[in-house]
């Protein structure tokens, strides 16, 4: 008797279970139609209330990690794990969705799909700009994506295998074709845990760098290419940081430090479980590249507190986060799936099941201690919601020991909030979204001065019973900012996205409110506070 390796993700079972058979193109698809596309996909109602209103999902079906992601004439493109045959994880092919403002996106035909030899895991697209790799010419250089082959019955590796693939294509990402050599990178001996290709552009070595994971042994690797086809060791990545779970989707990026000419090399890495909210989540590091290999600075210890590494999120549903390649700007640009392995498959959503984080951008600073990364929300998508959103209302006023109804301003399931809140003489306050009429239910924001915490509760905020697993509430440390506080708030149908200040802290968590909470309101603990809140609906 056989039994999976219990140091397996749910969405890494494939090598110990039989493919599904599917077609390769979308031209060849015996599986459910590829919905066709929509500006903004179908709204939410009270039959279907949680769908997203500004966060990329699918139409129908599952979606969980972004692969492939890159800007091209004027186009953003996002591929991501899609199984086009049901609304749980398997069958794991790449979904194909454009946007010209990271916020409204049209969901195009599946661009790879599974075969019963092959499934198309986690990966990366690249503009292969000069042709190195042959695949396209000089009038029509090709579109790369390096992707993980997880290998069925009669594959090209044995059942079970994980190895790096190419495919190409000459018409912008619409159809596909894989190279005929694939895989081109695998280890020896084979690996079943060996995934997530991302690849950065060193201009010093004239090189593509690659980076991998051998996901069990928490261990990154890194590879180099001249033309995308052959690939060369360079060094491992491993030993520090939170350890408590496999080893995800590796990137490195070199970034400017914010008020200085210089530039430092920054590694993102997502860990399942062992995340600092419980399940998935997103460390970093920050350090130097010399071409050949990464080296972190002050970064932790393997068995030092999950608070001592650096986090990209502190809420429970961000995860597989990685940047656009290509995106306008001279700062990395990420998307990120907004779920958590814990829970993922569970979640009370239908006919459609995973969403996608608002696109982030990213500024390294130089803290106290440390550099550190600052998130806030890309300011293409910024600048798609308020447009898309209705004139901006807000209030000013003064609460004490009463909580204070917003009004119907604040009543809509999906807003862009700006919140500044001065504790006058209160020890903690914040905002209630998606209250009931009854006010026994609703998401709870809340920042407190004597600790310098904000927490988002999610405990009394709609369904949850779906798994006991589906933590009430995360929280995280703020910089002192004394009695003030700002808060900016991003509120969709089934989640809350908030970031702190400059962006220093940012809470990402799923919820599932009833159809009909949709009161908003202020609340003061211990004191008085001062709010100035201003809301979009969207």
């Amino acid at each position: 008797m056989t039994y999976p390796n219990p140091h397996l993700s749910r969405r890494h079972l494939l090598a110990a279970s039989a493919a599904v058979v599917v077609a390769f193109s979308a031209a060849s698809c015996t599986a459910s139609p590829t919905p066709s596309p929509t500006s903004t996909g179908p709204a939410p109602t009270a039959s279907d209330p949680w769908r997203p209103v500004a966060h990329l999902t699918a139409e129908k079906n599952w979606l969980n990690d972004p692969n492939g992601l890159v800007f091209h004439n004027g186009t953003y493109h996002a591929f991501y794990q899609y199984n086009p045959r049901g609304n749980s994880w398997g069958n794991m092919s790449w979904g194909h969705s454009t946007s010209t403002d990271l916020v409204h996106w049209e969901q195009r035909p599946v661009a790879m799909e599974a075969s019963p030899e092959e499934e198309i895991f986690s990966g990366c697209i690249v503009m292969d700009t000069n042709n190195a790799s042959g695949l396209g010419s000089a009038g029509n250089p090709p579109m790369v994506a390096l992707y993980t082959s997880a290998y069925g019955k009669n594959g090209a590796l044995p059942q079970g295998a994980q190895a790096q693939s190419l495919a190409f294509s000459l018409d912008n990402g619409t159809t596909w074709q894989k190279y005929r050599g694939n895989p081109v990178l695998n280890l020896a001996p084979t690996n079943n845990n060996f995934r997530d290709p991302k690849i950065t552009w060193y201009e010093p070595g004239g090189y593509w760098v690659m980076t991998t994971v051998v996901a069990d042994a928490q261990v990154v690797k890194m590879f180099k290419s001249t033309d995308l086809l052959q690939w060369d060791y360079l060094s491992d990545f491993s030993g520090v940081g939170a350890q408590g779970g496999l080893w995800e989707v590796p990137e490195l990026l070199q970034m400017k430090v914010e008020g200085s000419t210089a530039k430092k090399w920054v590694m993102l890495l997502s860990i399942n479980p062992g995340g600092i909210a419980g399940g998935s989540g997103m460390q970093y590091f920050v350090g130097e590249f010399d071409g050949t290999r990464f080296t972190a600075e002050n970064a932790a210890a393997p068995d030092a507190p999950l608070n001592e590494s650096r986090w990209l999120d502190h809420g429970a549903d961000y995860y597989a986060a990685n940047s656009i390649s290509g995106a306008p700007g001279d700062k990395p640009v990420l998307l990120g799936w907004m779920g958590n392995w814990d829970y993922a498959q569970h979640v009370p959503t239908t006919p459609w099941r995973g969403s996608m984080a608002i696109p982030r951008e990213l500024t390294l600073v130089r803290g106290e201690r440390r550099f550190e990364l600052r998130s806030v929300i890309a300011s293409a998508a910024r600048t798609a919601l308020e447009r898309a959103g209705s004139e901006v209302k807000g209030k000013n006023l003064t609460i004490g020991s009463s909580p204070q109804a917003l009004g119907e301003d604040f009543t809509g399931r999906a807003q862009l909030i700006e919140l500044e809140m001065e504790l006058t003489s209160a020890r903690e306050a914040g905002l209630i979204l998606r209250q009931s009429p009854d006010a026994n239910a609703g998401l709870r924001i809340s920042y407190n001065k004597e600790n310098h915490t904000l927490r988002v509760d999610r405990s009394k905020a709609g369904t949850g019973n779906f798994s006991e697993k589906f933590s009430p509430f995360h929280e995280v440390a703020l910089p002192s900012s004394g009695n003030k506080v700002h808060l900016t708030i991003l509120l969709d149908s089934s989640s809350v996205e908030v970031f702190a200040g400059d962006g220093a802290a940012v809470v990402s968590d799923t919820f599932f409110p009833d159809w009909d909470d949709t009161g908003s309101s202020g609340f003061s603990l211990d004191g008085d506070t001062d709010f100035t809140v201003r809301t979009r609906s969207l």
